[in-house]
């Protein structure tokens, strides 16, 4: 049997804070706004791998006001989930992530992305896509104002 899921995050810059997304730091001079990391990229993975089996989102496990997940780093939430679904017995087997951002240029962090979402999860590298875009200027994410990603995988029932 197989599933899918689809996520989105989206987050403010802020000064003062390191940028993650999909678990990488990115060199850039800010970072995003949340109570964790505020990685968006696995943020919106997080909820597409919930989404995949009705199971609410990111939030119902992790609350935003939760003291014990302040500044936490997202992988934490992930590899979380991971064991709700493995309980369930689901898997990942293919991940799409676009993430749509006018700055950073982050073309060169792909690869390394890439890596790191496939070993969390625990499938091959050509499994995991990661896509940036450029919004063209347009809106919030237009303006440089944030971040945001989308999401959508596949997961199978474990003994398919």
């Amino acid at each position: 049997m197989e599933r899918v899921g689809l996520g989105y995050d989206i987050h403010p810059f802020v000064k003062g804070r390191k940028l993650f997304l999909g678990g990488v730091e990115i060199d850039y001079p800010e970072g995003l706004l949340g109570h964790s990391d505020a990685d968006v990229v696995l943020h919106s993975l997080c909820d597409a791998l919930l989404g995949s089996l009705a199971l609410g989102d990111l939030g119902d496990y992790f609350p935003p006001g939760d003291p014990a997940y302040e500044g936490v780093r997202s992988e934490l939430f992930l590899r979380k989930i991971l064991e709700m679904l493995k309980e369930k017995g689901f898997s990942p087997s293919q991940v799409d992530i676009t993430i749509v951002a006018q700055v950073p240029r982050l073309k060169k962090y792909i690869p390394e992305m890439r890596k790191n979402i496939s070993s969390i999860l625990g499938i091959d590298t050509d499994m995991v896509s990661v896509k940036a875009v450029s919004p063209e200027g347009l809106g919030a994410l237009g303006k440089g104002e944030g971040i945001a990603a989308i999401t959508i995988v596949k997961v199978v029932k474990s003994d398919d």
